[in-house]
């Protein structure tokens, strides 16, 4: 069979199955949106910040907004109140995952936390993550080891400050929770957190971000799985295969000779595998490695972003980095690194994360849902196997929630009682219902004590001396909302 013959015979599927699919949505009452083309849908709208892109189609076609992508039904939820519709209202029916190709990788989808349906395997993963990872009691026995952390990144900032050059804010704070990571929950130094080893493992993450933040084909055109033609779920193979090697050799080492941690220090790993020693049906080793993936992964890219935004804010408005320096000049005193406990003392550092989140959510369409049946919603039909994309951008930038919503504004949460947590949906940087983030806790712990402690302990300006007005604020969408250029700044000795 030649070269044409395949692909004609390709196209004749594709047409056979597009026909099919849209014979199927005959008769329903989907959801207001742009009419699409044939076979493309609405992807020719989409451009390279689709985040943008649906906020502004939502803006003609409504909050709840049907898009053909490709092949693929998408519902785009554009409000606070059609966001709780579907997370707390209607949240089982909307909890299934839509799985992106990239994470078929090592059948990565059949094992994540983040991808499996909602069912007896994931419930009892949650459970461990809630119960074991990241309950209050685990998060305040480790805070010595994120206490050093933020002492690495504050003498990191201080080397740059004794030379006048710049540091780049997104990738030092990006070593330093990637370190974090690996000591605080798996005991695995790196011996310098800015040495190569470190640059390694910071690199691999950030190919695996990469790779699963690129549109893809397949994900549009389900018919060209096995074809994989850009290449992305390969990729992501090399990637996850070495991020499981490393926990495959960790776990040898804990179950080699019965070997675990001293007693009061077990870390992740020794709590799965004793987990898994009292009931194998709960989690076995595979499941153990995945998890350890999911963690590794997920809280690295996404704080780092947090805390870049948030320090390019403070540069961008220089009266409200005065305000919060004053703030923590007054409780903590000038030149302290912050603790933990101090947060809670520091309101108007607090309202500059939340403010940070509003505008710059870490995932803009938070991780896509799906629906596994017909859904009504307001009087419309959600076809089968629609996915849906909840825009947190676009929530946290309406005009009729927030006045002036482009405007940098920490001062507009001090008499607020707008929480982060997925009761209020006007604020879901880290999503709401059952499948919210299970790392909030963590989050919200280390942003503002990152925050506070540059602030408090430097003066900052910009390279070159550039004013505030000279920032650059474009944004790079991937499956994490980045600097489009990197935030250069200097710090300034007190």
């Amino acid at each position: 069979m030649d070269f044409l013959t395949i692909i004609l015979g390709l196209l004749f599927a594709i047409t056979l199955i597009h026909g099919y699919q849209l014979l199927s949505s005959k008769g329903k009452r989907l959801p207001p949106g742009p009419t699409p083309l044939p076979l493309i849908g609405s992807l020719h709208l989409l451009g390279d910040q689709p985040h943008q892109s649906l906020a502004k189609l939502a803006k003609k076609h409504g909050e709840l907004m049907c898009l053909r992508l490709g092949f693929i039904n998408t519902i785009v939820i554009s409000s606070a109140a059609m966001a709780k519709e579907v997370l707390q209202k209607q949240d089982l029916a909307f909890s299934s995952r839509m799985s992106p190709n990239a994470v078929h990788a090592h059948d990565q989808f059949k094992y994540s936390v983040v991808w499996l349906p909602v069912a007896a395997r994931w419930r009892s993963l949650r459970k461990v993550l809630n119960s074991k990872i990241f309950s209050g009691n685990r998060m305040d026995a480790n805070q010595h080891l994120r206490g050093r952390k933020r002492q690495e990144l504050i003498a990191y900032c201080r080397k740059r400050s004794q030379t006048g050059g710049a540091g780049d804010m997104g990738r030092a704070p990006f070593r330093n929770p990637v370190n974090l990571a690996v000591e605080h929950d798996f005991f695995k130094r790196i011996e310098d957190p800015y040495s190569d080893s470190a640059k390694e493992f910071k690199d691999l993450v950030w190919n695996i971000m990469l790779e699963a933040g690129k549109p893809n084909l397949v994900d549009f055109y389900p018919v060209l799985e096995k074809v994989d033609p850009q290449g992305i779920r390969k990729r992501m193979t090399v990637h996850f295969g070495k991020v499981i090697e490393l926990f495959s050799g960790l776990i040898n080492e804990r179950t080699e000779k019965g070997k675990t941690q001293d007693a009061g220090t077990t870390d992740v790993i020794d709590v799965l595998l004793k987990i898994s020693k009292e009931n194998p049906d709960e989690i076995d080793r595979t499941h153990i490695e995945r998890l350890c993936l999911d963690l590794f992964v997920a809280g690295t890219d996404t704080t780092s972003n947090t805390l870049e935004w948030a320090m390019a804010e403070s540069l961008k408005n220089p009266e409200i980095m005065k305000k919060a320096k004053a703030e923590l000049e007054q409780v903590i005193g000038k030149g302290k690194v912050l603790d933990e406990a101090d947060i809670q003392r520091l309101p108007y550092l607090r309202c500059m994360v939340k403010e940070t989140l509003r505008i710059h959510p870490p995932v803009p369409f938070l991780i896509p849902r799906k629906v596994e049946q017909d859904v009504e919603v307001c009087g419309y039909t959600v076809p089968k196997n629609s996915q849906v994309f909840v825009n947190a951008w676009a929530i946290g930038r309406d005009a009729e929630t927030w006045p002036n919503p482009l405007e940098f504004k920490p001062e507009r949460f001090m008499e607020s009682e707008v929480d982060m947590r997925g009761r209020d949906f006007e604020l879901i940087p880290f999503g709401a219902g059952r499948r919210i983030c299970p790392g909030l806790p963590l989050a919200l712990r280390m942003v503002p004590v990152m925050l506070g402690s540059l602030l408090n302990s430097f003066d900052w300006k910009l390279e070159g001396g550039a004013g505030p007005k000279e920032l650059d604020m474009e944004e790079k969408f991937g499956i994490t909302l980045q600097k489009a250029l990197p935030l250069m700044a200097v710090p300034v000795p007190l």
